[in-house]
Order: C-alpha cells, then sequence, then structure tokens
C-alpha cells in the first residue's frame, strides 16, 4: 500500500497537510489529491496544504494549495507553518532561513516557540471605494498582501455574516476573474484590531488569515487607525502580530510574527485520497 509522510500544522487556528516533495512523493494528479486529503471527516482534513520542494534560489520552494486544489500565491500562516517543518524536520540547519514563494522570497526566524516571518511587499493599495451586494452597498479597501484582500470596517464584528458578505465579495465582478478574500475589522486601538476573515479556495471562514491580518493592519494604518506593530486578535484566539512600512502603494518591510505547531506526524494511505 502507498504510503505518504506528513505531518499537520495549526498556525493561529489555519491547518495544513505538510509534505516534503523533494523527492516528487505526491501524486500526478494533484488537484484531486489534495481536494481528497483536506476534506474534513473522510480523510485527514485541512484549510490547505503545503508542499516542500527544492529551490535554486533559496534554502527551499513552498508551494501552497487551497482545500479545494487551487494553487494560490502565498499564505502567511501556511508559510509560517512550512517555516516551522523545515527546522524541526532538519531541511534547513539554522533558525534562520529563505524560501521561495510564488509571491516571492521570505525570509523566517524561529522565535521562541513562534515564527516571524518576512514576507513581499504590500502593494495596488486602493482607500475607501464603494461595492454593491445584494443588501447594499459598502465602502470597502484593498490592497495585495501577496494575495488579493478586501477589508471592511464594521461596527459589530460578532454578527457579521461573514460567509454572505465574504462569498459575494469575493467573487463580485470588480474583483474577477481571480476573486479576492474579504476581511471584516473592528479597531480597538492604535495597535489592536478585531478580525474575521472570508478566504478564497477555502470557500469559507476560517479562525485566521495571515495575509489577511497583514492587509488589514495595512489599510487600517493607511486611514490613520492604528500604527504598526498591530497586534490582529482572530476568531481562532491566536494573537498575531504584524510590523511594516507604510507607501504609497501598500507597504515595505512586512513582517508576520505568532503562533505555528506541529500537532500530528503520520502517513497518508491510499486511503485518503482514493475513495
Amino acid at each position: 500500500m502507498e504510503r505518504i509522510a506528513f505531518a499537520k500544522l495549526s498556525g493561529a487556528g489555519n491547518d495544513f497537510i505538510v509534505i516534503d516533495n523533494r523527492s516528487k512523493v505526491v501524486p500526478d494528479d494533484l488537484e484531486k489529491f489534495i481536494m481528497k486529503v483536506c476534506t474534513r471527516r473522510i480523510s485527514v482534513g485541512a484549510d490547505g496544504l503545503l508542499l516542500v520542494e527544492n529551490s535554486d534560489v533559496a534554502d527551499f520552494r513552498m508551494r501552497y494549495y487551497n482545500s479545494d486544489g487551487s494553487e494560490a500565491e502565498t499564505c502567511g500562516n501556511g508559510a509560517r507553518c512550512i517555516a516551522k517543518f523545515a527546522y524541526t524536520e532538519g531541511i534547513v540547519k539554522s533558525d534562520k532561513m529563505t524560501f521561495e514563494t510564488k509571491a516571492g522570497i521570505y525570509g523566517a526566524e524561529m522565535v521562541g516557540k513562534n515564527v516571524k516571518l518576512q514576507m513581499s511587499d504590500a502593494v495596488d493599495l486602493r482607500l475607501d471605494f464603494p461595492i454593491k451586494l445584494s443588501d447594499g452597498t459598502y465602502d470597502i479597501s484593498f490592497v495585495n498582501s501577496g494575495v488579493p484582500h478586501a477589508v471592511f470596517f464594521v461596527g459589530d464584528l460578532e454578527n457579521t455574516d461573514v460567509v454572505k458578505h465574504g462569498s459575494e465579495t469575493r467573487y463580485h465582478a470588480d474583483f474577477a476573474p481571480k476573486g479576492t478574500n474579504a476581511n471584516f475589522i473592528s479597531v480597538g486601538d492604535k495597535n489592536n484590531i478585531d478580525i474575521r476573515t472570508y478566504e478564497r479556495g477555502v470557500e469559507d471562514e476560517t479562525l485566521a488569515c495571515g495575509t489577511g491580518c497583514i492587509a488589514s493592519g495595512i489599510i487600517a494604518s493607511a486611514l490613520g487607525k492604528t500604527e504598526s506593530p498591530v497586534t490582529m486578535h482572530t476568531k481562532g484566539g491566536f494573537p498575531l502580530k504584524i510590523y511594516f512600512e507604510l507607501d504609497p502603494k501598500g507597504a515595505k518591510k512586512v513582517f508576520l510574527e505568532g503562533d505555528a505547531r506541529i500537532v500530528n506526524k503520520g502517513d497518508l494511505l491510499e486511503e485518503a485520497w482514493k475513495y
């Protein structure tokens, strides 16, 4: 029976299946494989899947896939988790590393139990423009923090219909054809924000989103509501701290710091994806 070694990692409530694919162990029909193993209750289940692959320009290459099998440019929490995996598995020999993503070269550092990640610049900043949804018109902002993110400021975060408004925004014509993630935030003070996120590819609310936290903190700061560093309080209960320097296009020197933990290791058996 075919077996594929894997680890299950959690980053601030986002969970990922992580596989060392430097020897090309995953099946050729990758999209179907990912959809199967990420299905909860039937297989391992996860928000997404991460592959460690060889790189000519960094310590390794990260490939990130959403649970629907689609490959995304990057994932902040996933990147922190793959850095933790690479360090604990001896893929890298130092607590500091670089790795290649579709959004650029990232740097990561182990900080106690946390991982601090240097990400690519945030770009394409657009502030306070209207979007029409089924129940009205809302003023939102947008920035690409490695992946596209729209941000809503809301007064009652707990009772916001994240799935409804997030789904409509994700598929809105203004963001076609790739779509966008949608974040809903409430600013506590200059250095604290509560956040909930609807993630493209997962097609649901998740417990945390690293790039969404980055995008939201940058937008709140660009509007004069916060300043770096900002602690983002996620639905999963794990805080994420972001650091950045604003510029007219978005932000530079962007860092994301927070929890990343290995929760399980084992083998994927054929029944995990052949059903």
